[in-house]
């Protein structure tokens, strides 16, 4: 029997037929956020730097995996590595490897959409444009205590999907469920991108076919969107990087980065594809002078 193609294995291979075709970067270096900073917004994200100054961000704090990073495990060798290969290691169980391997997608994700010159547009809220009203059924895949409010204030009923056994159970003005086939029930879904690093990504996703919206946003949500929207995915929302070395002299110093980068939204209908702008990369890099 045939595996299921799943979202790990199908931008891995995207960015292999990127790779057989135009040079891509090296991995220069991995950042971490300091150990001080761990329990605020400016601990959350590691960044994969590549040789030519892109960075790909991913969660890390994902069980122990910041300390298992910060204490060297599977960071032996990268400078110089084959960023292809460390992206690869997404496709792993290891929650560091994945970890890694996600950072490598979206900074090999960035590399292609900049040399392709695609620059998506500045999302225009914080909800992934789901517009909820008192018609709606809106699913969030993850608790999003400051959007909550959005939702449940535009008199949408809300259902939950989260892990925590310990947050299930009806609340004031929505409901926590462990079940992600709840989801088949809503009409609007508000995902958030740390799906795509703890493994869940594709199941939840495969609840959705019935939404007319779903939203997957965050700051870790930097990859090729084309395997999400062809799984029901209608907007991509992250954070681009506008000053990859103010980012990465903000993570060294334990300082916000987020005036180096602006919230984007890659909706479906809008997005020219990876064919498209894979035609006009290659088409630029035929004209980049090789070493």
């Amino acid at each position: 029997m045939t595996p299921t193609p799943t979202i790990a294995g199908e931008l891995i291979s995207l960015l292999e037929r990127i790779a057989a075709q135009a040079r891509l970067p090296r991995v220069r270096a991995l950042h971490l956020p300091r150990p001080e900073c761990l329990d605020s917004r400016r601990g959350e994200f590691c960044a994969v730097e590549l040789d030519d100054g892109t960075l790909g961000l991913a969660f890390v704090l994902l069980g122990d995996t910041w300390a298992r990073l910060a204490g060297g495990e599977g960071t032996a060798g990268l400078r110089g590595a084959d960023a292809l290969d460390l992206a690869r290691r997404y496709a792993g169980d290891d929650v560091v490897g994945r970890t890694l391997g996600m950072a490598a997608i979206n900074a090999l994700s960035r590399c292609v959409f900049d040399r392709a010159g695609y620059v998506p547009p500045t999302s225009a809220d914080s909800i992934g444009e789901l517009d909820p009203g008192p018609a709606d059924h809106v699913g969030m895949v993850g608790l999003f205590g400051p959007l909550l409010g959005r939702c449940t204030g535009a008199g949408a009923r809300v259902t939950v999907v989260e892990l925590r056994a310990d947050l299930a159970g009806d609340h004031d003005g929505y409901r926590v469920t462990l079940d992600a086939a709840e989801l088949a029930r809503c009409n609007k879904v508000l995902c958030t991108s740390s799906v795509l690093l703890n493994g869940t990504a594709d199941r939840m996703l495969a609840h959705c076919a019935a939404a007319e919206r779903v939203a997957m946003i965050g700051p870790g949500a930097g990859c090729l969107p084309d395997p999400l929207f062809a799984r029901g995915v209608t907007l991509f929302g992250g954070s681009w990087i506008t000053d990859a070395a103010a980012v990465v002299d903000a993570l060294r110093a334990g300082e916000s980065w987020s005036d180096h980068a602006r919230k984007v939204a890659i909706r479906r209908n809008e997005y020219p594809g990876l064919p498209r702008l894979a035609r006009t990369m290659l088409d630029l890099d035929l004209e980049r002078p090789r070493d």
